[in-house]
């Protein structure tokens, strides 16, 4: 459930807001709406966040068993002393590629030295260095007086005494754009910097590593300061009021939220300190924060809603425990491969036996993976989908476990239903697909059915109740258009009743019932005018109805992918598995089919499972999941419990 807040707005002297601050600190129950601040020490407080960030980030998955402990100041020459290392660092690697680059470009021309070439000029032999295409270099004035240093194919690389005699420049205009310069240093004093370069870059890497047994107290100090930010944010965020003209007297107050539950700890608080409180019921306008109260079970499946950012508003609805049952559903159809799950649940096992034999608590994510396993055991064992094998090659009592109608067992078989004969029946993909179809029927119905609760006291609950006959009426249609018209034709008739023609009627009386009384605040006439006014969207709405339900088939579509993947790998391991010299390649096949087809399905899940609760679900919830967390300003705590 969303837990119910108040918003209070609290009114203290200026002169003991940081003192205030701290109480309300120390209390740990107010989420306060401040959100920016000012002043030289925030931003001096930013900088030592930033630096102490720069310091984690070069240290990077470094690990070092021993653990040093620092005091804040030297915590922050600590970083200092890594950022400036990092800089450094990147310098010498930016002047190593550099100079191994010029090393590269000059290799061809053998040693160099260039003051031997200002010693020559010094002595009147001007030479000058050029590289140019062999044809261009034919063309060349024999008269000009050059001396190949080297030669390929298509290049040669030759000096050019310039002696001063008269045409000489003009007889070298076809060598303008050729000219070879040469390095500002020798190649013997670049390959000595670059050792020494490299040497300095070792030296450094080993002084980072060293201080990597300060990574535990720049987290602390990183965390602690992150605090600092916080406090002074609000500190110097508060609105303040002047009660008198030379300003010595003044007012500060600022607005927040508390959960219901904790309000008398706040009244009691303030009434110690002389604060000023007044309580009002949030409305829509205000942005409340929110916090979600939910069953153990429930609570699993919190790992992935905070992975995806995902929070409800205020004023929405906690669907936590649908979207945990959903998707655990919508996770075995998608993997649908009964091996897969136990790989996954294996995965899953390791760290919860490793956190039980060591009497710890056991982390959520783990748990929550651990029922994504067993979901798609489930799924798989129920349509006999064992790592993409075929029937025949799976044991009978595996086969025996599945549900005919569903289980690839039975795949080319047709099922007739009670009311139809002879050729007309539905195969077992249909089937799949009108178990999708039933899906959306049921978690769309509880969408609409919650919404009617919310309105059970006004007429609205009507709008409701047309948008479930319409889903009703929909869901009948998509299974006559998607699945088989001939097994659900309009002109069916079962018991006497017309389930064509009722059907058709559901869609017509929802969409009228739904028209009236959608938009209901009070009056019907306006909520008519309401949807009059937004008549193409009315009516797209019907539209969407369908299109949302046959979104439910991606389940089936992505499932029915992973499997054919799957299968496919099997058939190009098979042959390879019966040589005993091709054993090896074939297990690296499978290996990396079947990794990379569970990859793929996470990534279904992500983009398919997810979406049908966060969009098609959460649409006919009229949920936006516009929410943000309801995070008290409170102490921060260490990895030992104390107070940062």
């Amino acid at each position: 459930m969303i837990v119910p807040m108040k918003k209070v707005s609290l009114f203290l002297l200026g002169e003991k807001k940081k003192e205030a601050l701290k109480t309300l600190r120390a209390l740990g129950l107010v989420h306060i709406e401040i959100t920016e601040g000012s002043g030289e020490r925030l931003a001096s407080l930013v900088e030592k966040v930033s630096l102490l960030e720069g310091a984690l980030f070069v240290l990077g998955k470094l690990k070092n068993v021993e653990s040093k402990e620092a005091t804040l100041a030297e915590t922050l020459e600590i970083a200092g002393e890594i950022h400036a290392l990092a800089e450094e660092k990147k310098a010498c690697q930016a002047k190593m590629l550099a100079m191994r680059a010029e090393l590269d470009r000059v290799k061809a021309w053998g040693e160099s030295d260039p003051r031997d070439v200002e010693m020559l000029a010094e002595k009147g032999i001007v030479l000058c260095f050029y590289e140019m295409p062999r044809k261009e270099y034919e063309k060349l004035d024999a008269a000009l007086t050059t001396v190949r240093v080297g030669t390929t194919r298509s290049t040669v690389r030759f000096l050019w005494h310039r002696t001063g005699v008269e045409g000489e420049e003009e007889m070298a205009a076809g060598l303008e754009g050729y000219r070879f310069d040469l390095p500002q240093s020798s190649t013997e004093e670049m390959r000595r910097e670059i050792r020494e370069t490299s040497d300095r870059i070792e030296t450094i890497t080993a002084r980072i590593d060293a201080l990597a047994v300060y990574a535990a107290s720049l987290k602390r100090a990183l965390e602690a300061c992150g605090q600092e930010i916080e406090f002074e944010t609000y500190a110097t965020g508060m609105e303040t009021q002047s009660l008198s003209d030379e300003g010595s007297l003044s007012v500060a107050y600022f607005k927040g939220y508390i959960e219901a539950e904790n309000l008398e700890k706040l009244q009691e608080t303030a009434r110690e300190n002389a604060w000023g409180l007044l309580i009002e019921e949030p409305n829509e306008e205000d942005n409340v924060p929110t916090k979600l109260k939910n069953n153990k079970f429930v609570s699993l499946i919190y790992p992935l809603t905070d992975f995806l950012g995902t929070v409800p508003g205020y004023f929405e609805y906690d669907i936590s425990g649908w979207f945990l049952s959903f998707i655990l559903i919508f996770f075995g159809i998608i993997f649908g491969d009964g091996g897969y799950g136990l790989l996954i649940s294996a995965v899953a096992a390791i760290p919860i036996v490793k956190a039980l034999l060591a009497k710890k608590p056991i982390a959520p994510a783990f748990l929550l993976i651990g029922l994504f396993g067993l979901s798609t055991v489930l799924w798989g064992t129920l349509t006999c989908t064992w790592f993409g094998l075929s029937p025949e090659q799976l044991p009978a009592w595996l086969k025996s476990l599945s549900i005919p109608v569903i289980s690839n067992v039975y795949a080319d078989t047709l099922w007739h239903p009670f009311w139809t004969s002879g050729s007309v029946g539905l195969t077992t993909a249909q089937n799949l697909q009108i178990f999708c179809f039933s899906l959306a029927l049921v978690q769309l119905t509880v969408a609409h059915i919650k919404g009617a609760l919310r309105n059970r006291r006004s007429l609205k609950i009507l709008g409701d109740i047309g948008s479930i006959l319409q889903l009703l009426g929909i869901y009948y249609l998509v299974l006559s258009l998607v699945v088989n018209a001939e097994v659900f034709s309009f002109g069916l008739v079962l018991g006497g009743i017309p389930v064509g023609t009722v059907a058709i009627a559901l869609i017509g009386v929802g969409f009228v019932v739904s028209f009236a009384f959608s938009n209901y605040e009070g009056s019907v006439i306006k909520s008519v005018l309401s949807s009059l006014k937004n008549i193409v969207s009315v009516l797209l709405g019907v539209v969407n109805v369908f299109s949302d339900i046959v979104s439910y088939i991606r389940l089936w579509a992505v499932g029915l992918a992973g499997a054919a993947i799957s299968a496919t790998v099997n058939e190009l391991a098979g042959p390879l598995l019966g040589s005993f010299m091709f054993m090896i390649v074939a297990i690296v096949l499978l290996v990396f089919g079947h990794g990379l087809n569970m990859i793929l399905n996470v990534l279904s899940v992500i983009v398919h499972g997810i979406r049908l609760n966060t969009l098609e679900f959460s649409s006919h919830l009229d949920m936006s999941w516009s929410g943000h967390k309801f995070k008290p300003f409170q102490e921060k705590m260490d990895d030992k419990g104390e107070t940062l």
